[in-house]
């Protein structure tokens, strides 16, 4: 009830993400079933049954990842100061943020159900004078089981990622050190043991601190001018016993106690700013294993490209020539620019920033220098899809014997891409949610809105002139040898 309730009081682009979410689940889900009829229709044909089946992994895993994204900018996962006083700490909205995630794609596999049934005609007749009955199964009875069965994959497997990837992290714990207390006062008991005859070696307790790295060697006390009270030995008589000396009138000290003082309170009328956060000052360490990735991809494609003298020619790792090889490149491919999208985004920052830069390459530098894993992953995710789609595009367009894409290819092409543009879109969107504290503070410092928005249109402008030409470049690449 109470995530009904937050969902109903979201806002209008919440709640047009979570619609984007159950659109993806829909297509999906309706990939699956047309799987699952093609299988009914041709029950012999078990390969290419079981290869359509596998194709619709793609989408699947950009329909969860587009979920994932979309939880993590719900302002309703997110703590706040107050809810765990009511029982809604970091588990539960997780919680919520599983059941929110569930609820999208369970209604998109619901639409996705009621669209497969109307076109088999199972509802109100048989549409399209029965152009789908080939995939459909429409002259077969529906297994619901199984149809049950590939429906809920996709919300089980969505809202137990939302689940695994906003779980309650533990933080570090201070180190505390334990007293006890025996007859003559308290004692610390640290992790670091005393070996024997420590605690009666001269000056060995005399500087006492939090830790060891603090406390100063006895070479650096220095003595100081004029005469010193003698040292009183530890334990002698009740001054020992008090951890002090007896005062001129005759009066017992105080009582010395070890625990460690506390810091002063800052001064109310310095003015000195606190220290700000250190940006990253090195790139993401994927950059090199991507390029590597991205190498070993192409060239697993270029070798299985080749079929014409030796088709399904052996590959270095077992695989074969032809589409399965063809494949594998795409995968290695896809990968590698996945690795490698943070460590460019990042390098495009500090291009941004080089030759003496002014107010708003500085601030759209050091955004993307300090947003480089948070925009680079999907983004490189987008490039991968946008290759493989360019260089698709361009073997269909050259190869007039290529049959023609047909209704379930654009289905799927239109499901990934759509989830990974939207998922890149949410990722800005979280940025920018990350940013509002210091988007304020430059307001409220006289900063124009305009320098910001300047800022943002430069950091788009950067990233397309990246990677728009390294997208072609690697699409042509891929292409080139399967053209031959």
């Amino acid at each position: 009830m109470l995530a009904l309730r937050l969902t109903r009081a979201a806002h209008p682009a919440v709640h047009l993400r979570r619609l984007l979410v159950a659109a993806a689940a829909a297509g999906t889900g309706f990939l699956l079933l047309s799987a699952l009829g093609y299988a009914l229709t041709h029950p012999t044909h078990s390969t290419t049954a079981l290869l359509r089946l596998s194709w619709c992994a793609i989408p699947l895993a950009s329909t969860v990842h587009l979920a994932v994204a979309v939880a993590r900018t719900d302002p309703g996962a997110k703590p706040r100061s107050g809810l765990s006083a009511f029982g809604l700490g970091p588990a539960r909205l997780m919680a919520l943020a599983a059941l929110n995630t569930a609820l999208a794609c369970t209604l998109g596999s619901l639409l996705a159900l009621l669209v497969f049934l109307h076109l088999r005609g199972d509802l109100t007749g048989m549409p399209f004078d029965g152009a789908a009955k080939d995939f459909l199964a429409a002259d077969r009875s529906l297994p619901v089981p199984a149809a049950l069965t590939l429906l809920a994959v996709l919300p089980v497997l969505a809202s137990t990622t939302v689940a695994l990837t906003l779980r309650p992290r533990d933080l570090p714990h201070p180190e505390t050190r334990s007293r006890v207390y025996g007859r003559f006062g308290a004692y610390d008991r640290t992790a670091k043991r005393e070996t024997f005859g420590t605690y009666g070696r001269f000056g060995a307790r005399f500087f006492r601190g939090p830790t060891t790295a603090t406390r100063p060697p006895l070479e650096s006390v220095q003595p100081t001018d004029g005469p010193q009270p003698p040292l009183q030995p530890a334990g002698s008589g009740a001054a020992g016993a008090m951890g002090g000396t007896v005062g001129a009138d005759g009066t017992p000290p105080a009582p010395v106690s070890d625990t460690p003082l506390a810091p002063a309170p800052a001064d109310p009328a310095d003015d000195t700013p606190p220290p700000l956060p250190d940006l990253p000052a090195a790139a993401p360490p994927g950059l090199p294993w991507g390029i590597a990735v991205l190498a070993a991809g192409l060239a697993v494609e270029s070798y299985a490209g080749v079929t014409e003298t030796a088709p399904h020619a052996p590959l270095p790792g077992g695989l074969a020539g032809g589409p399965v090889g063809v494949l594998a490149g795409w995968a290695l491919t896809a990968l590698g620019l996945i690795l490698a999208a943070p460590g460019l985004t990042h390098l495009c920052g500090r291009l941004l920033q080089a030759v003496r830069p002014g107010a708003r390459r500085l601030l759209a530098g050091r955004v993307l220098m300090a947003e480089a894993t948070r925009i680079g992953r999907p983004l490189g995710v987008v490039c991968a899809v946008a290759s493989a789609a360019f260089a698709a595009t361009t073997l269909h367009g050259d190869d007039g014997s290529t049959p023609a894409f047909g209704p379930l290819t654009a289905v799927g092409g239109l499901v990934v891409a759509g989830c990974t543009v939207a998922t890149l879109l949410t990722a800005a969107v979280e940025a920018r949610q990350s940013r509002a504290d210091i988007t304020a503070a430059l307001l409220r410092l006289g900063a124009p809105a305009t320098v910001l928005r300047s800022a943002a249109a430069l950091r788009s402008g950067a990233l397309l002139a990246l990677f728009g030409p390294l997208t072609l470049l690697i699409a042509e690449l891929a292409a080139l040898p399967l053209a031959r």
